[in-house]
């Protein structure tokens, strides 16, 4: 059922539209205030002053972030408040001109694997991110979604309302299936990794066949074989998405590597035979004049809080490199610092330096790079397809993943010298 007081969509051929007409620049949005808690304490007076700001610095497409707690509290339901909030949120964002990409089953964000009571099972297991469900941080054991037919039968239940609600509109952009995914449950078998996919698109087709449909995966989708790699998301997806931060990598250039962020492109794209956007990128930057607490200062490790100059120089450097070489969007991670209300609150009082990734700051200002996406007149590029740094099949790259991904670097970067 299509809702008639929605704005539609009148292409005939909407799958490619903006991949097809020039460059996307795009950002992923949390709420400064509310962060991951926004769905809870929705405000759209909130979400129109926050685009009212990212229409001026030229972005056309915003992520967000369909937090499965909240779209869906039990197996069998979804709360239309909820919908309702995210179709007001995809008004606003056609009122300026914007678009949005709703991602599902989220799922892994910033640290933890925030699901509802009902994806935790009996038992503990001892997973690589914390288990957020109900209101804390709590031991137990996720679901496995490729492999729990109950679990699959649910997530069809919240695609069918969330298109039901939203079939047509103007300001939806495409349909993501999760945020890196391998970081909240992994696939038992590759079989098992495809049957979801073409369960989840399958889905997802039979109510809306006119949108593109990509999946976020991130580098260590590539830095290893956790069985839904790029070739299986392309079989079913129209576009490929890939996460890149150089700073997480310790095979880069450091954290201000522009290189590292096109060649993880290049290798997704080569690896699934589809075009390719760069989902998620940013840098997380000195909070200055804030001032961080000894202990906060030894949670970030190894992490480096980034000079605002030196970002700006990063943002502008791949910016321009991007379009060179074929690659046709890019959505900066994120939209602000969080507020310092929040620094206590799961994630972010262990997550420290994911407090700082924003393109404003937590009061609303914009920080010295944020021009760079201002002042940048982003064209589509042509795509440059001399392939000579890969030196084996894409069949080949997985038998030892971790060992061809850094060769194949390595080869790249001299590749660019030449190019």
């Amino acid at each position: 059922m299509v809702k008639d007081n929605l704005p539609k969509d009148n292409l005939s051929n909407h799958k490619n539209s903006f991949l097809d007409q020039s460059f996307i620049l795009g950002i992923n949005y949390w709420p400064r205030e509310s962060a991951m808690y926004w769905w809870k304490k929705f405000d759209q007076t909130l979400v129109k002053r926050d685009f009212s700001m990212l229409a001026e610095y030229n972005f056309k497409l915003i992520r967000i972030f369909l937090l499965w707690e909240d779209f869906q509290p039990e197996m069998k339901s979804v709360p239309p408040k909820t919908l309702s909030a995210l179709v007001k949120v995809a008004d606003i964002a056609y009122d300026f001109k914007m678009k949005i990409l709703p991602t599902f089953f989220c799922g892994h964000m910033s640290g933890l694997n925030w699901v509802p009571y009902w994806m935790v099972a009996s038992g503990r297991e001892a997973g690589k991110y914390p288990l957020f469900s109900m209101g804390s941080v709590r031991e137990g054991k996720i679901r496995n979604m490729y492999a729990d037919g109950e679990v699959q039968k649910a997530q069809k239940l919240l695609i069918h309302e969330t298109i039901n609600a939203l079939q047509g509109h103007k300001g939806i952009w495409g349909w993501d299936l999760g945020n890196e995914p391998s970081n909240l449950v992994l696939p038992p078998t590759k079989d098992a990794a495809k049957g979801w996919l073409e369960e989840m698109v399958t889905e997802l087709k039979r109510y809306d066949d006119d949108l593109p449909i990509t999946l976020g995966l991130h580098q260590e989708d590539l830095e290893n074989n956790n069985l839904l790699t790029p070739k299986e998301v392309a079989d079913y997806c129209e576009i490929l998405s890939m996460h890149a931060y150089p700073g997480y990598a310790d095979w880069s250039d450091g954290p201000l590597d522009e290189k590292f962020t096109l060649f993880l492109l290049k290798l997704t794209q080569w690896l699934g035979g589809k075009e390719v956007i760069l989902e998620e990128f940013g840098l997380p930057t000195d909070p200055y004049p804030l001032k961080l607490s000894g202990e906060e200062k030894d949670k970030l490790g190894s992490i480096k809080l980034i000079a605002p100059n030196d970002a700006e120089f990063y943002f502008e450097k791949t910016l321009k490199l991007l379009p060179k070489w074929g690659i046709n969007g890019a959505l900066v991670w994120c939209f602000a610092d969080y507020d310092p209300g929040l620094w206590e609150k799961p994630p972010l009082n262990e997550r420290v330096h994911e407090r700082f990734f924003g393109l404003f700051r937590w009061d609303g200002q914009p920080k010295s790079w944020a021009k760079v996406f201002q002042r940048m007149a982003m064209e589509k590029g042509a795509e440059i397809v001399n392939n000579e740094w890969l030196d084996i099949k894409p069949e080949e790259f997985y038998e030892q993943p971790g060992k061809h991904i850094k060769r194949l670097y390595q080869r790249f970067k001299k590749h660019l010298e030449t190019n």
